[in-house]
């Protein structure tokens, strides 16, 4: 699991000075888009904002959000796929990345390929994913959920950001594993999921902690399980899916920044200074961390290693679910 401790080395390393004076030799010759590949209002939204808003202070350029949700966040992705690699677009994504385009490999329907599309940046910040419950449903953990989804005739409803999302992975997942049936209803978005989930429409969903937090708080949704390989240091009592016999299940959270592949190498040296510098600063890292993540700012090769190590992992699980996103 990612933490603070493990990333500060790695966010010293960017304030070194051969570093700093390489990313010295680019500057942004106007505004820098960051696509969010989902509906605003979900954490990766949150987070993106909060970065473009520092980095438009550091980088002397208006740093704007661009919402551009489908398709599991792909449509998001393809758009900066497409674009001219020069370090003015750049995509700010999340763990749905790896799930989404393992399975649109799988189907043959995959409109670009993480290594060789795109050049991972660095981190914002890893934040775990709860899996939730409708309080009409009578259950406070995984194995009284199956027993509840078991006896349901006919079967109740799971949302998810989108096929191939992170969710659509975990519910099928489970499905398979706990002997159960639940009928997937796709969503553009954690924040319209999360409203059909509060209105009871869709029985059983997940988000990223920092969005999930106040209706977990305010008992209008149900944590039952932590999808990270930890439990979340906000929701201590909630035992991961492994801990509860679902190691399938595991989904390490993320969210961080991603350019077009070609992007020249001194290019991406700056913007993963200045993001590094932006993770560290105070205030930025302190709102990070009361949405119940850990901020980010790792090197770029770090970043890619586990981003690439994540999708390795994610295809054999894809293959054997025979999970065909339409």
């Amino acid at each position: 699991m990612i933490t603070r401790r493990n990333l500060a080395p790695l966010a010293l390393s960017a304030s070194l000075a051969p570093a700093t004076l390489r990313a010295q030799a680019w500057a942004p010759n106007g505004p820098i888009r960051i696509i969010v590949p989902f509906p605003a209002g979900g954490t990766t939204d949150i987070l993106a904002r909060l970065y473009a808003q520092r980095l438009t202070e550091t980088l002397g350029v208006s740093v704007v959000v661009e919402n551009r949700g489908g398709g599991g966040g792909s449509i998001g992705a393809d758009v900066l796929a497409k674009a001219n690699p020069d370090g003015q677009t750049l995509l700010f994504h999340n763990a749905t990345f790896s799930t989404t385009t393992a399975a649109l490999e799988f189907a043959g329907r995959a409109p670009h390929l993480i290594e060789r599309d795109f050049a991972a940046v660095s981190l914002g910040a890893s934040v775990p994913s709860v899996l939730l419950v409708h309080p009409s449903v009578p259950a406070t953990n995984l194995t009284e959920f199956i027993a509840w989804a078991r006896a349901q005739n006919p079967p109740g409803f799971y949302g998810s950001t989108g096929p191939g999302s992170g969710m659509n992975l975990t519910g099928e997942t489970l499905k398979r594993d706990g002997n159960f049936q639940m009928e997937h209803i796709p969503f553009r978005g954690a924040a319209p999921l999360v409203q059909d989930m509060l209105a009871g429409r869709v029985q059983f969903g997940s988000d990223q902690l920092s969005t999930a937090l106040p209706h977990i708080r305010a008992n209008t949704l149900r944590p039952i399980a932590i999808l990270s390989p930890g439990r979340a240091r906000l929701l201590p009592g909630i035992a991961t899916v492994r801990e509860q016999g679902f190691p399938n299940a595991e989904l390490a959270g993320w969210n961080g920044f991603f350019a077009p592949a070609r992007t020249p190498e001194l290019v991406l040296v700056r913007l993963q200074a200045e993001i590094a510098a932006a993770a560290r600063h105070p205030a930025l890292s302190a709102r990070i961390e009361e949405l119940g993540g850990e901020p980010g700012g790792n090197s770029s090769a770090e970043f890619s290693a586990m981003v690439h190590a994540q999708i390795a992992g994610l295809r054999p699980l894809v293959r054997s679910l025979n999970m065909r996103v339409e």
